[in-house]
């Protein structure tokens, strides 16, 4: 009697036609409800194309091989599903967005959700692409205190012009200094020889509980930042550098993380938008103005700092750095000093904390010897 054919399972049979077996790369266009992906197999044929509810994203994930590359756009959420997914043992990163745009095959007027997943998907392919790190549950909550801070300054910049803007209805006009302004308004609101309408006086009276709670909160933000400096050793190594402070040192190593991702310290420059752009062809140079390429906020704060050093001469008595800052600015002016001084804070920030070294500004580098071949 001839053996009867055995009868596969059902499940056998969709495991071995299922596409997501031959899956080794997707692309991910993230959104706060809807997310699309884009799967291809080693031979760059399109498997899956479609949208997720954002519930369903994990669970469809789940079933990619292991070590599959899901590639992103560096966006809001993308720190968090970067870490969800390496956490399930898959190959997760985030590629910046102006590296995605060049892929889109159908240029700017065919931007939608599924041709921005197809681009990311075929720019993780590229071997020179450049990736961004995920950063840790702590840098972002460090980061959010950063954000705050910033969000309140200008809230606060906003209160304090309103408040002027309503006494000079009045005919009131004081020097444009806030402490000024802050020892004059009450008694401004008390005078009543003023021409202020009651009405007004209490306006100003709520405009200035609200200064004084954004006051509080700055002080707030002040506080974290400076328990950071004194709990973390990289920060208080950071802070040592002459225009550094503790806002700048806890936002650089809250955002940056591991520095030792970059090459040497031209590389965290350039990623800073410090360096100059180019324009050369044939052999020739062109330089122009930096490229203000990177996070605009620790770009700003570093210039910041080198502003307050090249134009006051603070700490340039005795400071070599500080002296260099001076003859370059009487050499080429007070704007190329500072841009200049603030690249060379973030080569010398790269440099203390990748050697985990404290700060010796009489430290004079050696370049290596050229070893002969043989």
């Amino acid at each position: 009697v001839p053996s009867l054919p055995v009868r596969k399972s059902s499940c056998n049979l969709y495991a071995r036609r299922s596409p997501r077996s031959k899956i080794t790369r997707v692309g991910v266009d993230l959104a706060k409800t809807v997310i699309q992906v884009h799967a291809v197999d080693a031979a760059g044929r399109v498997l899956v194309r479609r949208a997720l509810k954002r519930d369903m994203f994990i669970d469809w994930c789940v079933q990619l091989p292991a070590g599959c590359l899901i590639a992103m756009e560096a966006c809001s959420g993308a720190h968090h599903w970067c870490r969800k997914l390496q956490a399930l043992g898959f190959d997760a990163r985030m590629i910046p967005a102006q590296f995605v745009a060049p892929y889109r095959l159908q240029g700017s007027s065919g931007k939608n959700d599924a041709n921005d997943a197809a681009a990311v998907c075929e720019a993780a392919s590229r071997a020179h692409m450049h990736f961004v790190r995920p950063k840790t549950i702590e840098q972002q909550g460090m980061l959010c205190v950063h954000r705050l801070r910033e969000g309140l300054k200008e809230e606060r910049h906003a209160c304090i012009n309103r408040i002027r803007g309503l006494l000079a209805e009045f005919g009131i006009v004081l020097p444009q200094s806030p402490e000024v302004l802050r020892r004059h308004l009450r008694d401004l609101m008390e005078d009543a020889s003023n021409e202020l309408a009651s009405m007004a006086r209490l306006v100003l009276q709520r405009a200035q509980q609200h200064w004084q709670e954004l006051d509080e909160h700055l002080q707030w933000c002040d506080e974290r930042i400076a328990a950071h400096k004194a709990a973390d050793p990289q920060v208080q190594r950071a802070a040592q550098l002459l225009g550094v402070g503790p806002v700048t040192a806890s936002a650089l190593i809250a955002s940056v993380g591991d520095f030792k991702q970059f090459k040497n310290g031209a590389q965290l420059g350039a990623w800073l938008g410090l360096t100059p752009k180019q324009n050369s062809s044939g052999g020739k140079a062109r330089l122009g103005g930096i490229t203000k390429r990177g996070d605009t906020y620790l770009r700003t704060l570093l210039i910041q700092g080198a502003k307050a050093v090249v134009l006051t001469g603070k700490g340039c008595t005795d400071n070599p750095i500080g002296q260099w800052a001076q003859r370059l600015r009487e050499r080429v002016g007070w704007q190329k000093a500072i841009v200049a001084l603030a690249n060379k804070n973030a080569r010398i920030l790269w440099a203390v904390l990748t050697r985990e070294a404290p700060f010796d500004a009489h430290h004079i580098s050696v370049k290596p010897t050229a070893v002969a071949p043989l």
